[in-house]
């Protein structure tokens, strides 16, 4: 069996702490680990091999936690825009072989009952074996609004509805054969291409299409932005699976969460004896039942309640509980004054590393950068600013132009805007500077790439 790894999402509903850029599916919240790695993690032990359908702008972060799981080598897909699950799931789809059964899995779920999870895998690969398309209905515990149902018939699904009002939810919950719709999937890849033929045929044409235009390395299968601009964005759902004649659910008891809300997120981590969230850098007084999570500072709480504190370097939210899903319509507000943060951190992760940005004002801009080991920047130049470069340790190749040197600790240099320069640390251990950008636009979209390893645009 294959396992095909969704990593499609902005992760909005848990900013701050998860941006356009760095999602939550990448956020290490549990023990170091992020919710992609406990994907990763849970589904070893049946997994031939690891397809993951991914954004282009977050591929080495997802290459990068794969290895730190020393996991199989996996195959990704780079989607240079999203287009929802259906498309999605087609590349996946044809880059496998007609018979190979696919289990398809967000990267941004947990499942807490591992053998209950394993048990519904292996119910779900004997009906894929007799090409039904298989969706995991969870088993409600309780009337939720913001999920959709899937009503049943035994293994039948008879329809899949959409989120309902809280008096529709309780129905639902008291009439026993209604799930929560998992987005969780089980088929074999020439199954699943034929329904979606069948029931969304310009969806399948142009995915089709997409795939072999695409640009195939050992790394990965890169699809061209023109070709995934013209699929229709389409989920799974309404592209087959509420048509199709061919479709079964296996309920699953499995102690799932899409963590969809700081509400979600509380319920798992764990807390004090008066239901805090445990942290290193809190202190609680005569508070009870509140959720903090803090980059750095300290965050004290004295008499208060049912709050939810989410503290960055760069922004905090505090809310009351049972009113974090009005995250959302907050970052839409916040984009309407400052876009880059509801896309990137302070911190920024890239293919050869990582920069944090220390100080910003009108006019200049400091960052510190941290270049692994081999690595290098892309050959490139700036339109509207000049840089200098101090190296606090390690060593730096700099090139400048037609001059290249090295830079040891406590020495630096200066690149005239136009120039083209480049980076690359070819020691054994990381090389971190101070950057300091002057010029009359910073943006990071000042860069011209003339040159790069990792075959960004």
């Amino acid at each position: 069996m294959q396992v095909v790894i969704l990593c499609g999402g902005s992760g909005t509903r848990l900013w701050p702490i998860s941006r356009t850029l760095y999602p939550k599916q990448f956020v290490k919240l549990f023990e170091n680990e992020s919710l992609y790695q406990k994907t990763i993690k849970r589904n070893l032990s049946f997994a031939k091999s690891f397809s993951v359908v991914i954004n282009q702008e977050q591929y080495f972060m997802g290459l990068d936690q794969l290895d730190e799981l020393k996991a199989p080598k996996s195959q990704f897909i780079l989607e240079p825009v999203g287009r929802n699950t259906a498309p999605a799931i087609a590349m996946a789809a044809f880059a496998s072989k007609p018979d190979d059964i696919l289990l398809i899995v967000p990267s941004d779920h947990l499942i807490e009952n591992q053998s209950a999870y394993e048990d519904a895998v292996k119910k779900a690969q004997e009906l894929a074996s007799q090409d039904k398309l298989v969706t995991f209905g969870i088993k409600p515990n309780y009337a939720e609004t913001g999920y959709g149902y899937i009503e049943a018939n035994g293994l039948e699904v008879k329809s899949f509805k959409e989120k309902p009002d809280a008096a529709t939810a309780e129905k639902y919950v008291k009439a026993g054969n209604y799930f929560w719709n998992s987005g969780m999937f089980c088929f074999k890849a020439k199954v699943f291409l034929e329904e979606l033929k069948a029931y969304a045929p310009d969806v399948y044409e142009q995915s089709h299409k997409t795939f072999t235009h695409a640009r195939v390395d050992q790394s990965a299968i890169r699809l061209v932005k023109e070709d995934m601009v013209a699929i229709r964005s389409e989920s799974i759902d309404y592209a087959v699976m509420e048509k199709s004649k061919k479709v079964n659910v296996v309920p699953a008891d499995i102690g799932w969460s899409d963590l969809g809300s700081f509400d979600s997120l509380y319920e798992t981590l764990p807390k004090d004896e008066n239901g805090n969230t445990l942290s290193k850098n809190t202190i609680h007084l005569g508070s009870k039942n509140n959720l903090v999570i803090s980059d750095d500072r300290l965050i004290s709480t004295i008499d208060v309640e049912d709050l939810m504190i989410v503290d960055t370097r760069d922004a905090i939210v505090i809310a009351k509980k049972g009113s974090t899903q009005k995250v959302k319509d907050l970052v839409a507000e916040v984009k309407k004054h400052n876009v880059e943060m509801t896309n990137v951190h302070t911190t920024a992760h890239r293919p050869w590393g990582t920069y944090t940005i220390l100080e910003e004002n009108p006019g200049y801009k400091v960052k510190q950068i941290t270049v692994r080991p081999g690595a290098k920047l892309s050959l490139q130049y700036h339109h509207h600013r000049s840089e200098h470069w101090i190296v606090v340790s390690g060593v730096a190749t700099v090139t400048i132009d037609d001059k290249t040197f090295d830079l040891k600790q406590n020495e630096s240099c200066y690149i005239p805007k136009e120039a083209t320069h480049r980076l690359y640390n070819q020691q054994k251990v990381d090389l971190v500077l101070i950057e300091a950008q002057v010029g009359t636009y910073l943006g990071e979209d000042d860069i011209v790439r003339l040159q790069d390893d990792y075959k960004r645009n």
